[in-house]
C-alpha cells in the first residue's frame, strides 16, 4: 500500500494517472448529473410543505456536502505535505481549493434562493450560513496564499498551515444546527427522513457532484504538474511530442 502511495509522489506517474482517470470521471459525472438533476427537477413529486421550491435541494445539498468534503481532502493533503514533505500534496491543495470554493459559492447562492421563500429573506446571520461563509473566506485565503509567494515550497507550506488551522470550522458547520437554535433545517439522518422518491435522485446528484469535482481537480492538478515540472525532460518530451502532431 505504501509503495503504491509513494508512486503518487512522482510527478510523471501522477500526471499519467490523472490523464487516465479524467475521461472516465467526466463521463460518469455527466451521466449522473443528467439523471439526478433531470429526475429531481422534472419528475420528483412536489413537497407537501415547500411545494416546488424544495427542488433547489438537488443543487444545494451536494454543493454544501462537497464544499466540506473537499476541504477535508485538502486537510489530508496539507498534513501529508507538512509531515512527509511531499510536494505533490502541495499541488493537490492548489488544485482542490478553487473547486471547493466554487462548491461553497454554489451552496451559499442556492441556499439563499431556497431561504427566500422559506424564511422571507435572502440572508440571515444564522450559525450554519455564517460558518459556511467563513469556509468560503478560508478557500479564498488559501488561494491567495498560494499565489502570494514565488517560492512554490513556501507557498505550499503557508497554504497547508492555513488549511489545518481552518479545519476546525468543519465540525462547526456540521454541528451548528445541533449546538445553536438556527433557522436552517436540521439533520435528515443521512437523507433517511426524505421520501424515497426524492431521496434517490438526491443521492445520484451527490455522486454526480463528487465525480465532477474529482474531474475538475484532476484537470487542474495536471496543469499544475506541467507548470511546476516544465523544465524536466519528460515534460519537454511531452511538449515536443504534442508540437510534432
Amino acid at each position: 500500500m505504501w509503495k503504491a502511495l509513494h508512486q503518487l509522489a512522482i510527478p510523471e506517474r501522477l500526471y499519467g494517472l490523472c490523464g487516465r482517470w479524467i475521461p472516465w470521471l467526466a463521463a460518469l459525472s455527466a451521466l449522473l448529473l443528467i439523471i439526478g438533476l433531470g429526475w429531481g427537477f422534472g419528475f420528483a413529486p412536489a413537497d407537501y410543505q415547500q411545494g416546488e421550491s424544495y427542488r433547489i435541494m438537488y443543487l444545494h445539498v451536494p454543493a454544501a456536502m462537497w464544499s466540506m468534503g473537499l476541504y477535508f481532502a485538502m486537510a489530508v493533503a496539507a498534513f501529508v505535505g507538512l509531515v512527509w514533505q511531499v510536494k505533490m500534496a502541495d499541488l493537490a491543495i492548489a488544485a482542490l481549493a478553487p473547486v471547493g470554493a466554487v462548491c461553497t459559492f454554489v451552496a451559499l447562492v442556492s441556499g439563499a434562493a431556497w431561504g427566500k421563500p422559506m424564511w422571507g429573506t435572502w440572508w440571515i446571520w444564522d450559525a450554519r450560513l455564517t460558518s459556511e461563509l467563513v469556509l468560503l473566506f478560508l478557500y479564498a485565503g488559501i488561494i491567495a496564499l498560494w499565489h502570494a509567494f514565488d517560492d512554490r515550497r513556501l507557498a505550499g507550506r503557508a497554504a497547508g498551515i492555513l488549511v489545518l488551522v481552518g479545519v476546525v470550522n468543519l465540525p462547526i458547520i456540521h454541528y451548528s444546527v445541533f449546538w445553536w437554535n438556527t433557522l436552517h433545517q436540521g439533520s435528515t439522518n443521512m437523507q433517511q427522513s426524505i421520501d424515497p422518491s426524492m431521496r434517490l435522485p438526491l443521492r445520484i446528484c451527490i455522486l454526480g457532484f463528487l465525480a465532477l469535482a474529482a474531474t475538475l481537480t484532476l484537470m487542474r492538478l495536471r496543469n499544475l504538474i506541467l507548470q511546476q515540472e516544465r523544465r524536466r525532460p519528460w515534460v519537454v518530451a511531452l511538449v515536443n511530442k504534442g508540437a510534432a502532431k
